[in-house]
């Protein structure tokens, strides 16, 4: 606030906050800090574009009072939103007891021989804030939500056919684990089985060899037999 003049002026611009085709309304507010009544007139150098409520008026002494300025919606906005109004606030002593009607327009005529107080102020718009700007899809930076999900839906895609390429060449590596085992233990079986044919042989021509041998017992005969039937089939199998 401005001190030593008649009257002190919060605040010391008048700021509007620009928006196109919209009345924007500032105030003033004028302080009598003095014993005297005060008596002020405002003026603009664009009166068609504001109107000013009150334009003019008397401040009692020790009190204040609120000064409503309304701009006309604009069509369009200056250039780098700046603005060249200007306003002039005078102020001049009164009587005691004056009140709005006792105010004339010599009262705020120098030549007349008041002393006037004059105080010059500027107009400032204020841009509006800007809305967050959308964001683009595909952005490395900053993905909207519609390309997050479609990104990790197919990253979810990669992933369930990896664990699944990699579950089939584990099935697979068992299923040959186990073919290999079984394999195995069928060639073990199958050299058991020659073995003992082998030894059952050896045994039968010993027995053909030996002297005083009353012949070969059918018993023998027939487990030979069979020995060598089973051998055959597990032959066959593998």
């Amino acid at each position: 606030m401005s001190s030593g003049e008649l009257l002190q002026i919060h605040p010391q611009e008048l700021q509007f906050p620009f928006e196109l085709r919209k009345q924007i309304s500032c105030s003033l507010q004028l302080s009598n800090k003095s014993d005297n009544y005060v008596a002020f007139k405002v003026k603009t150098t664009n009166p068609k574009k504001y109107c000013v409520r009150p334009n003019n008026g008397v401040v009692l002494p020790r009190s204040t009072c609120d000064v409503t300025v309304t701009m006309q919606g604009q069509k369009e906005a200056p250039p780098d939103m700046q603005c060249k109004d200007k306003f002039l606030l005078q102020s001049v002593v009164a009587s005691p007891g004056a009140t709005t009607k006792d105010i004339t327009p010599e009262m705020f005529n120098k030549e007349s021989g008041y002393e006037v107080d004059e105080r010059k102020l500027r107009v400032v718009y204020i841009a509006p804030p800007q809305p967050p700007s959308p964001v683009r899809e595909g952005s490395d930076e900053d993905s909207s939500p519609r390309a997050s999900v479609s990104e990790n839906g197919h990253s979810s895609a990669v992933e369930f056919q990896a664990s699944k390429a990699f579950n089939e060449r584990v099935e697979q590596k068992d299923a040959s684990f186990q073919a290999r085992t079984l394999t195995s233990k069928v060639i073990e079986e199958r050299n058991s089985v020659v073995e003992q044919n082998k030894k059952l042989r050896q045994e039968l021509e010993l027995l053909r060899r030996a002297p005083n041998s009353g012949g070969i017992p059918f018993m023998y005969v027939v487990i030979v037999g069979l020995v060598g039937i089973i051998l055959g089939y597990l032959l066959k199998r593998t």
